[in-house]
């Protein structure tokens, strides 16, 4: 971990500590799924772009620019209170430029540490297409706080599928990295046995 991660990190977390209106839980953990994405990025700064063979066929930048723009739908739709999912960006910058994915990183982790526990029980509408039959989007009644937990379940499954990338183009992360935090609790609870 370079030291301006782990400074962002510690930062962070404190930052999260000292504000007692905040569900330090649900923040921090969104905090922390995102100070690994710093990690990665600071890992795989010769492999981001580069696409796996068979059968991934996609990048890092690709599956981490996925992760960071279902965040950034999020934190939009505190302004308008509709978080839609269908309307990302699909910004290449942030698949191809380990420099401007960290700057969209940090952006979304500096505007985290301002939200509070208003903001996680604020009521919001999810619009998502999840049907292959229909052209219509799903319009779901929501919170914000749920919709946070969404996206950090969201970016940990595609720490999973990027994990796997990794390994096929030559880049070591974390053994937790990819994991979700329960099977990481599982697996330790068994290893002591």
């Amino acid at each position: 971990m370079s030291t301006a991660t782990a400074t962002l990190r510690v930062q962070s977390t404190q930052r999260v500590k000292n504000t007692e209106t905040v569900n330090c839980g649900l923040v921090l953990a969104a905090q922390d799924v995102l100070s690994q994405g710093l990690e990665l990025l600071e890992s795989s700064k010769q492999s981001y772009a580069q696409i796996a063979g068979s059968p991934f066929q996609s990048s890092i930048g690709q599956h981490y620019r996925h992760v960071l723009e279902h965040f950034q739908c999020l934190l939009e739709a505190a302004e308008s209170g509709e978080v839609n999912y269908d309307a990302r960006k699909r910004d290449r910058r942030i698949e191809t430029e380990v420099s401007f994915a960290k700057s969209a990183t940090c952006g979304l982790m500096e505007e985290l540490r301002a939200w509070t526990t208003a903001t996680l029980k604020e009521r919001c509408t999810t619009i998502s297409s999840v049907g292959y039959s229909s052209d219509l989007a799903s319009t779901i009644p929501s919170n914000m706080g749920r919709e946070l937990a969404y996206c950090i379940g969201h970016a940990i499954h595609h720490y999973a599928i990027i994990r796997l990338v990794c390994s096929q183009v030559g880049v070591d992360v974390s053994t937790s990295f990819g994991y979700a935090p329960s099977t990481i609790r599982h697996q330790n609870s068994h290893a002591a046995e």
